[in-house]
């Protein structure tokens, strides 16, 4: 396995995105040198207003009924973390190289592992973040 540093930018870490099959997946905007040594190897790169993203998936459902896990999503310090990673979080995400026959044509593709925040840009707030903390648990004045 492997790791690629860059910014995500649609990511579906711990919960599939499902507009057509369920996939966990990441757009990651990494510099012209990588997109391009990518691409030259047979990946493909997603031209984005932000840079070149290689796109890092995992499909939900495989052969035979099977069932795959959520990629591991962790902090910079490697603790488990539960949230949703906006565009532009910088991150690291640890990938699996794999390529399949089919019909004559060989395909390319990145098995999504896990992911590291290094610099959360978080969706939305979670619910009750947006409260201040109080001395006495009540407001004198309401």
């Amino acid at each position: 396995m492997a790791i690629l540093q860059g910014a995500a930018y649609w990511a579906s870490v711990t919960t599939p995105n499902t507009t057509f099959d369920p996939v966990y997946s990441v757009n990651l905007v990494v510099d012209e040198a990588v997109a391009e040594e990518f691409e030259s190897r047979g990946f493909t790169i997603k031209q984005m207003d932000e840079g070149p993203a290689v796109v890092i998936k995992r499909k939900v459902n495989g052969p035979n009924g099977m069932v795959r896990p959520a990629p591991r999503l962790v902090d910079a310090n490697k603790n488990p973390l539960d949230a949703r990673v906006g565009n532009g979080s910088s991150v690291k995400v640890q990938y699996k190289e794999w390529q399949s026959e089919y019909k004559g044509k060989t395909f390319y593709g990145l098995d999504f592992q896990a992911m590291q925040v290094i610099d959360l840009i978080e969706v939305g707030s979670p619910d009750g973040s947006e409260f201040d903390a109080m001395d006495n648990g009540m407001e004198d004045e309401l």
